[in-house]
């Protein structure tokens, strides 16, 4: 059995990714730390890096994802996004935006081998803004929500949106399955 690393702490992207490999013969393990992340202008960049870094250096596959929110009407926080949320309180941010307000999270998900190759993928996932604080968990999870959804990521819980967020998890399971097969 192969085993492949995601690197996180976040536990939402742990179940999220185990879901996508249950049906595989890949061991997906947890690689919790404080990785460096540079700052760069888009995730896809942001997760090739620290992919890459930490494959090398801990000599073994991993799997990194990184995520930027897209406010349409603000043009931003893009990569920038945990950044901006930690000083802009969710009140403040629904009263810059004026009439759009929809966005989009562009999911990118990177898989790294230790002699450098990389598989790279990205989607984006379309969301709406409340107008009002709804939910009790997080700050900017009370007013962002899915696009056909009235609740916010505050009222969700993490399986009800755990097939949105796997995508990519799912596309790197398939993937490592026909490259798993190729090389027995």
């Amino acid at each position: 059995m192969k085993e492949i690393y995601l690197i996180t702490n976040n536990v939402g992207k742990i179940l999220s990714a185990q879901k996508a490999f249950i049906d595989s013969d890949i061991k997906l393990k947890q690689l919790k730390g404080d990785f460096f992340e540079i700052r760069a202008d888009s995730s896809l960049e942001i997760a090739k890096f620290t992919a890459l870094k930490v494959a090398k250096e801990k000599n073994v596959c991993v799997i990194r994802e990184d995520h930027s929110l897209f406010i349409n009407e603000l043009g931003f926080p893009g990569p920038y996004t945990k950044y901006i949320e930690e000083r802009l309180p969710p009140e403040k941010l629904i009263s810059l935006i004026k009439k759009d307000f929809t966005g989009y999270f562009e999911v990118a998900t990177v898989y790294a081998e230790p002699n450098g190759l990389t598989k790279e993928f990205v989607f984006k996932v379309p969301i709406k803004l409340s107008k009002e604080l709804k939910g009790s968990r997080g700050k900017w999870n009370k007013v962002l929500m899915l696009k056909n959804s009235d609740k916010t990521f505050a009222e969700s819980t993490e399986d009800e949106n755990i097939n949105i967020w796997n995508e990519n998890f799912k596309k790197i399971a398939n993937y490592l399955k026909g490259r798993f097969k190729k090389n027995n």
